[in-house]
C-alpha cells in the first residue's frame, strides 16, 4: 500500500506538467480559443466566448503547426544522430517496431509537451521472444520530481495501463491458472465500488483524479505498473577456488566470520502491477541485463524540475496573431456592411420592415419608393476601414514567432527577399538551424539512452 500511494503522490506531482501539455496540445492542433479569463461582468469564459458575444467570428490562424511540422520534416530529411551505439539486430528490431516512425511521433511529442518516453521490453508472442519499443502517453506516465536533467534522481517511476483481460492475464498469470482465475475474480467482484473505497481509504480526491483509479475506456482493466528502486543487504561470497563472486539474500542466521564473506547493501530496481483497488497482482526484480527500469525518457529543458516546451514559448505571439486577423476581418465586415437609414414616411404601402431587410440584404431586389415633398429618401452609410496599425502588428507577431521560435523563413524554405546567390541563401539555412541544434542533440541523447536499453536487453 505505501508503494501504491507514492506512484499516486508522484502522479499528483505531475498534474502542472499535464495541464501545460494539454494546453500546448491545443494550440498545436488548431484549438487556439479555448483559454479561459474573466469578462468585464466577472464571468469566467473563454476567449471564442468573449469575441462571440461582441460579434466577431474568431478566425485561426496556426502557425504552430507550422513550426512543428518545419523541425519534424528537417529532423526525417537528415541522419541527426550519428553516434548511436551499435546494437545487436538493430536494423531488425528497428522494422519491427517501425523505429522511424516512432522517433518522429515521439520529437512531435518532445516539441509540444516537453517531454517524450518509450518502453523498450520483451515479450513472448506464439512462443517466440521479440523486442517490443513502445511510446508511453504522457498522461499515464508519472515519476518522483527530479532535478538532475540526466534523469539519475529517479526513484520510482510507472504507468497506467488499459488492458484486455486477456491482456493483463498474459502479463501477470505467469503461467499459473489458479492465478488468472484469482485476477478475473478481482477485476469482476465489485470492482468499482471497491476501487472507491481503497482511493477513499488514502486519502484520494476520486473526483479530479478519476484517470488514475479508472480506465478511460469502457471494457478495459486498470493495471497501474511501478517501478521502485530499493535497497537490500546482501551477502557477498567470494570463492577462492573458482574464483567467483556471489550476491545472496542477507539471513537472521548467524553471521559468518569468514574472511571470503561479506555483507554489503545494494540497490535494485523492483517491479509491482497492482489493481485500482490495492491488490498486489505480481512483482519481480528488474530482469533486463541492465538491472534498471525498462523506460527511456527526457524532459527540456528540465530547470528546477520544471518542464517548458517549444511549443509553449511562442503561444502569445500566436495568440496576438489570432487577435489582429479577427480585428481585422470584423472591421472590414461593418465597413461592408454598412448602414441603411429608412425614413418611415417612405414605407411602402404594404411592406413591413421585415420586408424592406430581405430586399435589401438580397442580390438585386427592387424596393419601392415613391418620393413625396418633405420626405427623405432612403440612404445607406458605410465608412472605410480605417488604418489603425493592425496589418503592421501582424506583420510584427509574425516575425516575432520566427524569432522566439528559432524556426526562421530560411528554414522553412521560404523564398528570400530581393536578389541572393544560392550560397548565400544556403548559409541563412544552415545559420538558422543552429537554433535547432539544441533540440535536436537532446532528442539524440535520448535515442542513444534507448539503444542501450535495447543493447542490454
Amino acid at each position: 500500500m505505501a508503494v501504491l500511494n507514492a506512484a499516486y503522490n508522484a502522479w499528483n506531482a505531475g498534474a502542472s506538467l499535464r495541464k501545460s501539455r494539454q494546453r500546448n496540445k491545443r494550440f498545436a492542433y488548431g484549438d487556439q480559443w479555448g483559454d479561459v479569463s474573466a469578462d468585464m461582468s466577472g464571468n469566467v469564459v473563454t476567449d471564442w466566448q468573449r469575441y462571440s458575444v461582441n460579434g466577431a467570428s474568431p478566425v485561426t490562424n496556426n502557425l504552430i503547426r507550422n513550426l512543428v511540422r518545419t523541425v519534424v520534416g528537417r529532423y526525417r530529411a537528415q541522419e541527426i544522430d550519428k553516434e548511436a551505439p551499435v546494437v545487436k539486430n538493430l536494423k531488425t528490431i528497428a522494422e519491427d517496431n517501425e523505429l522511424p516512425e516512432l522517433d518522429s511521433r515521439s520529437l512531435e511529442e518532445f516539441l509540444v509537451s516537453g517531454c517524450c518516453v518509450q518502453r523498450v521490453d520483451t515479450e513472448a508472442v506464439a512462443g517466440v521472444k521479440r523486442t517490443v519499443v513502445e511510446m508511453v502517453n504522457p498522461n499515464r506516465f508519472f515519476i518522483n520530481a527530479m532535478h538532475d536533467v540526466r534523469s539519475w534522481d529517479c526513484e520510482i517511476v510507472g504507468q497506467l495501463h488499459d488492458l484486455s483481460i486477456a491482456r493483463l492475464l498474459q502479463r501477470v498469470a505467469c503461467g499459473s491458472r489458479r492465478k488468472a482465475q484469482w485476477v478475473r475474480h478481482l477485476y469482476t467482484d465489485n470492482a468499482e465500488e471497491r476501487t472507491h473505497a481503497y482511493a477513499q481509504s488514502i486519502g484520494a480526491d476520486t473526483q479530479s483524479a478519476t484517470s488514475f483509479w479508472h480506465p478511460s475506456e469502457p471494457g478495459k482493466c486498470r493495471a497501474i505498473e511501478v517501478w521502485t528502486l530499493e535497497s537490500r543487504e546482501v551477502t557477498l561470497r567470494h570463492n577462492r577456488r573458482t574464483a567467483q563472486l556471489t550476491v545472496e539474500p542477507t539471513t537472521q542466521r548467524k553471521a559468518d566470520d569468514s574472511p571470503d564473506v561479506h555483507w554489503d547493501i545494494i540497490t535494485t530496481w523492483h517491479c509491482r502491477w497492482f489493481t485500482p483497488m490495492g491488490d498486489l497482482l505480481a512483482e519481480w526484480d528488474s530482469p533486463y541485463g541492465h538491472r534498471g527500469h525498462p523506460y527511456a525518457m527526457k524532459f527540456y529543458p528540465l530547470i528546477d524540475g520544471e518542464v517548458h516546451s517549444f511549443v509553449e514559448g511562442v503561444i502569445d505571439q500566436q495568440k496576438h496573431v489570432n487577435r489582429m486577423v479577427t480585428m481585422l476581418d470584423q472591421i472590414m465586415a461593418s465597413c461592408a456592411k454598412g448602414v441603411l437609414l429608412y425614413p418611415e414616411t417612405a414605407l411602402p404601402d404594404g411592406f413591413s420592415w421585415t420586408d424592406v431587410r430581405r430586399v435589401w440584404s438580397s442580390t438585386g431586389g427592387i424596393l419601392p419608393y415613391s418620393p413625396q415633398m418633405g420626405t427623405e429618401k432612403p440612404e445607406q452609410i458605410s465608412a472605410n476601414a480605417t488604418d489603425v496599425g493592425a496589418y503592421d502588428m501582424v506583420r510584427l507577431q509574425m516575425q516575432l514567432l520566427e524569432e522566439v521560435s528559432g524556426v526562421s523563413g530560411a528554414l522553412q524554405g521560404k523564398s528570400p527577399a530581393g536578389i541572393n546567390s544560392a550560397g548565400l541563401y544556403q548559409a541563412q539555412a544552415e545559420n538558422a538551424s543552429m537554433a535547432m541544434t539544441d533540440i535536436y542533440s537532446t532528442f539524440s541523447s535520448f535515442r542513444r539512452k534507448r539503444d542501450a536499453l535495447l543493447a542490454a536487453l
